[in-house]
Parts: structure tokens; C-alpha cells; sequence
């Protein structure tokens, strides 16, 4: 029986913001729901995780907070991942993208995966140390609603997996110019608020995901709305009250605000 299945997404695709991951994890719960399929989401994460190119398409099948187990198997063949906690354990947790470039990333994440594990010296290092101890971490934060802790993995491992893209030869190099002044920019807020009150994170492509708490949005999201309000995406309803609780430095500011560099909510 042929199927004609159709999946469409509301951000950029092939930019880096996991549209594959996406994709594949719809048509997964499609034909599982189709047939009627007794399957589980982690028995499913199972066969998702092998048509996303980094393999993240098993975390997209959850809600809430997920983990990817690497499993025991020589091959992967029973790497699956599994509900940490559901959303309303940390409902406070809020998300800001900003959106570098909407275009297609030149190194696609199934081939600058492919490049790194041939070529890089620091992901053994990354797979063996650096991971299953920031899982641990990781794990505990959120367990605990600790956002210091949880800002610290989540940047720490954003830069861990850079590090280990330019160390790949040839290097790969995903972020740019204005993904560093986004980072830049959440230093800064977090000096002005003098404690942790934002985290960045950079998947394979330029755009910054910005983790903060509800109670903190007027210092995170006033600050970047103050120096993006002007573009697409952002509810403006909600937000139009802000005030930012800093000015950034004008070269930062002037970066993050290049054009081509719209922001959502």
C-alpha cells in the first residue's frame, strides 16, 4: 500500500536547528500511529536515530527533557533515548533562537560527523571523558531545577563540540562572526545580573539557542529585543513592554544586529 506522507516545519531547514531530527521523528509517530504500532517512543527512537544525520532524530520523538543512551552494543545497534522528565518538572525553563542564517549549512551533519570520527583527535576524548560526564551533570541539573549547573553544561559542551569541529581536518567551522558576539552578549548579561542568568548553545550551524528562566526574561530577552526589536519574529505583544537591563558593547550589539540576523521568540 503506497503512502504519501508530508511533514513542513515553521523554522529553517538545514541551518543547524535540528529540521531533520524534526522530519524524521514526525514520519516515525506517522507510521507508527498509521498501523496502530504497540511500539514505544524509545523502541521507535530506535529506527528514528538511524535517518536523522547526526542521529537526534530519537530525541524528537519526547517531550519534556530527553536523553540519548549510547547503549552497549559494538554497533549502536541499541542506542535509543529516553524521557528524563516531562516539560512541567522545570516549566520554567524558556527558550530564545536566534536566527544567524536561515541558509542551508554548507557541511551537512551527516558528513562533518563522518569527517570529525576519521580526522579529529579530541572526539575520543569527547566520547569517552567529556560526554558521559556532562550527561551526568546534565541529568542532575534538571533534576534538581538548577539552572547555574545546567547553563554551565549546556556551554561547556556547546564549546566542547565546536572545539572538536575545528579540530577536524579539514576544519569545520559552523559558527561565524555573529555567533560569537551572541556569545559574547550572554556574558554580559550574566556579569550585569551578577549570577547565571542565560546559556548558549550552538547545534551544527550558526544560530544560538539562549536558555533562561521565565523570572529572568526582562534581563535575556529585553536585552537582545532592545538591539533586535526591529525584526521579524519576535511576539511583540508580549514583549513591546521590556526594557533591556543592559547595552550591550556597540561592536557586540553591532554584530548581533547584522543584517540577515533575525531573532525568535
Amino acid at each position: 500500500m503506497p503512502l504519501h506522507l508530508v511533514s513542513e516545519n515553521n523554522f529553517p531547514t538545514a541551518a543547524g536547528l535540528a529540521s531533520s531530527a524534526a522530519g524524521l521523528a514526525t514520519f516515525m509517530r506517522a507510521i507508527a500511529n498509521l498501523y496502530e504500532l504497540p511500539a514505544s517512543p524509545s523502541e521507535l527512537s530506535l529506527i528514528a536515530r538511524q535517518g536523522s544525520g547526526s542521529g537526534s532524530a530519537c530525541r524528537s520523538l519526547f517531550g519534556g527533557y530527553v536523553a540519548w543512551r549510547i547503549g552497549s552494543a559494538a554497533d549502536g545497534s541499541d542506542s535509543m533515548a529516553d524521557q528524563v522528565v516531562e516539560a512541567a518538572h522545570w516549566s520554567e525553563m524558556r527558550a530564545l533562537i536566534l536566527v544567524v542564517s536561515a541558509a542551508k549549512k554548507g557541511v551537512s551533519s551527516t558528513s562533518g560527523m563522518q569527517q570529525t570520527v576519521a580526522t579529529s583527535g579530541l572526539y575520543q576524548e569527547r566520547i569517552t571523558r567529556v560526554v558521559p560526564q556532562n550527561m551526568d551533570a546534565m541529568e542532575k541539573a534538571i533534576k534538581e531545577r538548577d539552572f547555574a549547573a545546567f547553563a554551565e553544561v549546556t556551554m561547556r559542551d556547546s564549546n566542547s563540540f565546536h572545539a572538536t569541529c575545528a579540530d577536524t581536518y579539514p576544519p569545520i567551522f559552523y559558527m561565524n562572526d555573529v555567533s560569537r558576539a551572541a556569545i559574547r552578549a550572554v556574558e554580559a548579561i550574566n556579569a550585569a545580573a551578577g549570577r547565571t542568568v542565560a546559556a548558549y548553545t550552538f547545534d551544527t550551524g550558526p544560530n544560538a539557542v539562549i536558555y533562561y528562566l521565565e523570572q529572568d526574561t526582562e534581563a535575556v530577552v529585553g536585552t537582545f529585543y532592545h538591539v533586535l526589536g526591529d525584526m521579524d519574529g519576535w511576539k511583540r505583544e508580549v514583549l513591546s513592554g521590556l526594557k533591556p537591563t543592559l547595552s550591550l558593547d556597540e561592536s557586540v550589539a553591532g554584530l548581533v544586529a547584522e543584517d540577515g540576523s533575525p531573532a525568535k521568540r
